[in-house]
């Protein structure tokens, strides 16, 4: 197959190509040593603070589209075909400053500043998206944003107030909009690119089936979605992990669909790219979806790569397994299906093969009788460690419990469902005593272990009240009918 060596992609408007591009470059170390633009700050390295937040635009079936995202876990290798956005890039041909950082002068929203060009970067991605946002809107776009000295007040006022200043409409990044879109079409050469060196080669397929080729030649290279972990491996960790194959340009692998009664989901669709998709289908993991992590890691971090590193304490499998989702996984052109829970054997370990991947992701919808609950709890409310995590998924008929499935993170090795205490619900009339009684049998199925994120007794006291609350949140509920989304 034809393929090139270089990374291309447009830089504040410029187009950009670098050859050598090893696996574990980000694209911060990228932007600040050998750019020089240094307005994009180093904070935390594992995509907790913002201080290097960035935006990323990549065509996709929508258009051109922008996101904040994390440059610090960010591979250098993954941008090849987008425009990265920095700070630098805000003021206008005269030189003055963007409608976002006049708010923030104008309304205090800066002390140190060290945190402010991140600040700017979430806000300025809120602004082009919602002119005028809510107070709710601002705080869920600044998650991902950490102010140690300003605090949060009066840049929450200047976020409310940037339409003041100017237009979205009227901002350079929208004018130019069509001629960065052909740029970056004219990027779009349907090559493999293999750069770097040999011991930390980034490969990049052309399509989903050059993909699977590649790690069939590569079965032991790491596969790079949105780095959100990975990206940890070498910032934390210090390690190579070449050879790597990127898939986040991998479109074919991002469509999130309702098929019949089943939400499918591809294995490379982001947090972000489900959103919409589950308000509209699984309400109840709407608000359990906005407290994963923050607004740059819902852009980068997918669903497929959450379940394939087989995270004890994962955010997502808990919930789908409780769906009772299905994984399918690939390799080369074979396919094989199984149930999600059966993909976690182990700790650290999964039902995959050498050279296979994780395609789809299907989830069943609920029936009218069903009554779900996804919950979480953490040290911090948008934080992607939890050290408990919950999906409940309960039918009731005429009063009385006939079918449950419970599954737990952060209790064990894996995320595992509760059986003994699902067998305590089944055939059960729907009362407080049943889930005092289920809650109680909770001990026969974990044993929790004590670290840093939580004590056991603090696990297990925090599961046992979760299902007491599901009892509370839904005993009104029981009778009324769960009304399934139009496709």
């Amino acid at each position: 197959m034809a393929h090139r060596s270089e990374i291309r992609f447009v830089l504040n408007g410029r187009d950009v190509s670098v050859s050598d591009v090893g696996a574990s470059q980000t694209l911060l170390d990228y932007l600040r040593l050998e750019r020089r633009l240094t307005g994009t700050k180093e904070g935390c390295a594992e995509g907790d603070c913002g201080a290097c937040t960035v935006l990323v635009g990549r065509l996709s079936d929508a258009g051109l589209t922008y996101a904040p995202v994390n440059a610090c876990i960010r591979f250098l290798a993954s941008i090849d075909g987008c425009h990265v956005v920095t700070v630098e890039y805000l003021s206008g041909p005269d030189g003055r400053l963007h409608p976002v950082q006049q708010a923030m002068i104008d309304h205090h929203g800066s002390q140190c500043g060290f945190c402010t060009p991140g600040f700017v970067m979430s806000l300025y991605a809120l602004w082009m998206e919602t002119a005028e946002p809510s107070e709710a809107q601002v705080e869920t776009a600044l998650q991902g944003n950490l102010c140690r000295c300003t605090g949060y007040e009066p840049i929450i006022r200047a976020a409310v107030a940037v339409n003041r200043y100017g237009s979205p409409a009227a901002d350079h990044l929208n004018k130019e909009r069509d001629a960065i879109t052909a740029r970056l079409q004219a990027l779009q050469d349907g090559k493999r690119v293999v750069s770097g060196p040999e011991n930390n080669l980034s490969i990049l397929p052309s399509d989903v089936d050059d993909f699977a080729d590649c790690l069939l030649n590569y079965p032991e290279a790491t596969i790079v979605a949105g780095a959100t972990d990975v990206g940890l491996w070498v910032t934390k960790f210090l390690r190579n992990i070449g050879p790597a194959i990127f898939i986040g340009h991998l479109n074919d692998l991002k469509n999130v669909e309702r098929q019949g009664n089943d939400l499918l989901i591809g294995a490379g669709a982001s947090y972000t790219d489900c959103q919409d998709a589950l308000s509209r289908h699984l309400p109840h993991l709407s608000t359990y979806w906005d407290r994963i992590a923050g607004w740059q890691v819902r852009n980068m971090g997918t669903v497929g790569g959450n379940i394939a590193n087989g995270s004890p304490i994962g955010d997502t499998p808990p919930v789908l397994i409780a769906l009772g989702a299905e994984i399918t996984l690939r390799r080369g052109s074979e396919r094989r299906t199984l149930p999600l829970e059966a993909f976690f054997v182990g700790y650290g370990k999964q039902d995959r093969q050498s050279g296979e991947f994780v395609q789809t992701i299907r989830i069943p919808l609920p029936e009218p009788n069903q009554h779900n609950a996804a919950y979480k709890i953490s040290k911090r409310r948008d934080e992607d460690i939890s050290s408990v995590a919950v999906g409940i998924n309960v039918s009731v008929t005429d009063g009385i419990i006939t079918t449950c499935r419970i599954a737990f993170g952060g209790m064990a090795a894996t995320p595992k469902r509760a059986a003994a205490t699902e067998r305590a619900l089944i055939g059960q009339i729907w009362s407080e005593a049943a889930f005092d009684r289920a809650a109680a049998t909770l001990s026969q199925d974990f044993t929790p272990l004590s670290d840093w994120r939580a004590s056991s007794d603090y696990r297990m006291l925090s599961a046992q009240n979760l299902l007491r609350r599901f009892f509370l949140e839904h005993d009104a509920a029981t009778t009324t009918p769960i009304q399934l989304a139009s496709a």
